[in-house]
């Protein structure tokens, strides 16, 4: 299907930059279309190639709605990078303590109080079970696990009351809650 100029039948989908990506995959494609946005003849390069891949190549950038066909020849579609971006889905945002974490581990440390707590109480949770205590050198290597500066979040995690020690230091509890 052949744009004609000022219509704009092609239908932009999430996947719409998947098209425009793999038209442009292509050297001869990606010159061919260079050519057409720099406002040069295009007949030389396509008659370059055999005429299968020629014909190939225009339908390629027409179907990916990087160009269209006018009666003068090739226009390049002004607006196809910006609407192929506003299609494409972006990542879900993480939501809640997942915010400060990327694959599991502290990539921030929450400047507002209720997330800090939030995130503590997540990271006790992961760190200790109820009812269990262990040493030190096991906190600080399960902390290891989720944090670079296992001393800072075994600190907040006490003073948040999250998790008890006994006055020795030595061992570690989660609180009773």
């Amino acid at each position: 299907m052949d744009l004609q100029p000022g219509e704009d039948n092609h239908l932009m989908n999430e996947n719409a930059w998947r098209a425009v990506l793999a038209a442009l995959a292509d050297d001869r494609a990606r010159e061919v279309y260079a050519r057409i946005v720099l406002g040069q003849p295009v007949e030389d390069t396509l008659d370059a190639v055999p005429a299968r891949k020629a014909q190939r190549i225009v339908d390629t950038l027409i179907s990916a709605g990087l160009v269209m066909r006018t009666p003068q020849g090739y226009d390049a579609v002004a607006d196809v990078f910006t609407r192929a971006m506003a299609t494409a889905g972006s990542p879900a945002r993480a939501e809640g303590v997942h915010r400060f974490l990327k694959d599991g581990r502290l990539v921030s440390y929450p400047s507002r109080a209720d997330d800090r707590h939030a995130l503590l109480v997540h990271l006790a949770s992961r760190v200790l079970d109820a009812g269990e205590t262990i040493a030190e050198k096991e906190i600080n290597q399960r902390l290891s696990e989720v944090t670079d500066d296992t001393a800072r979040i075994r600190r907040a995690l006490v003073d948040e009351g999250l998790i008890t020690r006994t006055p020795s230091g030595s061992q570690y509890s989660l609180a009773a809650r």
